[in-house]
């Protein structure tokens, strides 16, 4: 369907050499944009780009640094001509109780989730400008919302992103960007992997709590990239979106 059409788009994905950066990359690829995936590991990121296909490339940043941000998006803009689409999904979680965690995590956690995203939406905010409007989204999760014992610069740095969203989503819809907040679930990545070998009884909890009865996979998220970076969504922003299969509807 036209409206769902992202030829000619490009599209800039943090965290985009797997898990759920990947699963969304895929449905922007699918629906016809230039994808440029993003991370610090060169060597998985080029295995991303071909495997991903649609003529896909990697360019290698730590988006914890401003430089490395800066360079990154001047990078896509000389070589591709336009930024149009940006999802910032580059995150981490360290899995400590309040009182054990040190400030150097503490900030670790919040630059890597939170703060990544502020530099890269405003330096690529003049390129969508001079494209006529553009989307931005940005990957929090359940734990916007919610929260527990070992998630507090986590569920921190989600819960800011979140808000983040609504902010930008307000000073730039003048502009014709919208900015929008996705809410996944527990899907099965490699950072869960490590949370399930971490928290004592974490699967069974997440399995008795999601209505789906499963965990989700980084294809589940797809659809919701492909949504939110077309025409389909252009009067859609600020809003958090769950991806959950049914995780919050529990209550």
């Amino acid at each position: 369907m036209k409206m769902f059409d992202l030829t000619g788009k490009v599209a800039i994905v943090t965290g985009g050499n797997g898990g759920i950066g990947l699963g969304m990359a895929r449905g922007l690829a699918e629906a016809g944009a230039q994808v440029v995936l993003s991370g610090r590991n060169q060597a998985k990121g080029d295995k991303a780009a071909a495997e991903l296909g649609h003529g896909a490339i990697f360019i290698a940043a730590d988006v914890t640094k401003k430089a490395d941000c800066a360079a990154l998006v001047e990078a896509v803009a000389a070589r591709l001509g336009r930024i149009d689409i940006l999802i910032n999904n580059a995150g981490i979680a360290i899995r400590k109780a309040p009182q054990d965690i040190t400030e150097v995590e503490w900030h670790r956690v919040m630059d890597t989730n939170m703060t990544s995203a502020f530099l890269m939406s405003q330096l690529v905010y003049p390129h969508m400008v001079a494209a006529g409007g553009g989307k931005v989204i940005n990957i929090g999760s359940v734990m916007s919302l919610f929260a527990a014992s070992h998630t507090a610069p986590y569920a921190s740095s989600k819960g800011a992103i979140m808000q983040f969203t609504k902010a930008t989503a307000a000073a730039w819809a003048k502009d014709g960007i919208q900015c929008n907040c996705v809410l996944p679930g527990w899907i099965d990545t490699e950072l869960t992997v490590a949370a399930r070998e971490q928290v004592v009884g974490l699967n069974e909890m997440i399995l008795a709590r999601t209505s789906a009865g499963r965990w989700g996979k980084p294809e589940d998220l797809a659809g919701i990239a492909v949504f939110l970076a077309s025409p389909a969504s252009d009067f859609v922003t600020g809003a958090a979106i769950p991806c959950d299969g049914g995780y919050m509807a529990r209550g």
